[in-house]
């Protein structure tokens, strides 16, 4: 795995905001400044907006929280570890099934190839946002995972709510809206055998704070600062809220199954009782928003009556 920590250190020292010479950088991480300049560069292409001033030096243009394994970590009892730079989280994780302990946790700064539902790229600048992925084994095997991203967006919303964020619906199967703009996405991948348990990577990623010049990013967005207002949001705060939430909400999934969620679910949905158009490869279907049925199905009252519709290669968008 590539270093990145020269990198790194100079955004830690950079994140208050304050100004900082090329010299004193260089003379603190033991380079030159050519090299300082070199390595500013490199964080600059993780979308970090970094100026310089003839005779002050660099600075962020707005101070970085960054997150903080410790102030997690005390907050939950789940295994946790911070890759600040990373490919994916969920890669992580699913490279290490074999090893982990139910429940550990991945989260990163930045993803060099985050990726989204149906293998699309998952744009995310270096500390903006919140990338978190969570391994869990569930003994009742794969067919128990019917509607787990259905119940996985339900666990953020709760999460969101209890840290004061409300008015967040859920667009299905896998987004979080806010004001019919995206705010997060879920993408659960899994793996195992017939008749064994299977492996779960549960990963999300949450806009928190976006530029609005973003590249790349096809659909309309939100983030979390808009929700709240523009006040900050604490990440370290949110992750940790995040992570508890999720166990709460899998330990009764598995207890109980996804009938419970149900009415939890509708009454979240983004889209339920408004016009539809669901895509399932060529074919189009239009109709009204019901919401789901126990299997996680969607619901479309059409011109036939109502119809349930199941699977991956579905999309939902406006009519």
């Amino acid at each position: 795995m590539k270093d990145h920590s020269i990198k790194l250190a100079i955004l830690q020292a950079l994140s208050k905001g304050t100004f900082c010479s090329g010299e004193e950088l260089g003379k603190g991480l033991g380079i030159s400044r050519a090299a300082v300049s070199k390595h500013i560069k490199g964080v600059q292409d993780w979308g970090i907006d970094i100026f310089r001033v003839q005779g002050k030096g660099y600075q962020l243009a707005k101070p970085i929280e960054l997150l903080d394994k410790d102030i997690i970590q005390n907050q939950v009892n789940n295994p946790v570890v911070l890759m600040p730079v990373i490919d994916s989280t969920n890669q992580y994780l699913l490279d290490r099934v074999d090893i982990l302990e139910s429940g550990a946790v991945c989260i990163a700064e930045y993803q060099s190839n985050g990726r989204g539902r149906r293998g699309r790229e998952w744009i995310s600048p270096f500390g903006s946002n919140l990338y978190l992925s969570l391994y869990w084994r569930l003994d009742a095997g794969m067919a128990a995972a019917m509607g787990l991203s259905l119940v996985v967006g339900i666990a953020i919303v709760e999460a969101l709510e209890k840290l004061g964020l409300p008015n967040i619906k859920l667009k299905w199967p896998n987004d979080l809206y806010f004001g019919d703009k995206k705010l997060a996405g879920i993408l659960v991948e899994m793996s195992g055998q017939a008749g064994a348990a299977a492996n779960l990577v549960i990963g999300m990623g949450l806009n928190i704070h976006m530029q609005k010049n973003t590249e790349g990013i096809s659909q309309p967005w939100s983030c979390l600062e808009s929700v709240a207002g523009g006040d900050p949001i604490d990440r370290n705060a949110l992750a940790a809220k995040m992570i508890s939430t999720l166990n709460d909400t899998l330990r009764k999934y598995e207890q109980a199954g996804m009938a419970q969620f149900v009415d939890k679910w509708n009454k979240l949905d983004n889209f339920i009782n408004r016009p539809i158009k669901l895509i399932i490869g060529a074919r189009e279907i239009s109709g009204i928003s019901r919401g789901i049925n126990e299997q996680g199905a969607i619901i479309i009252e059409t011109q036939q009556g109502l119809e349930t519709y199941i699977g991956g290669e579905i999309s939902l968008r406006p009519a």
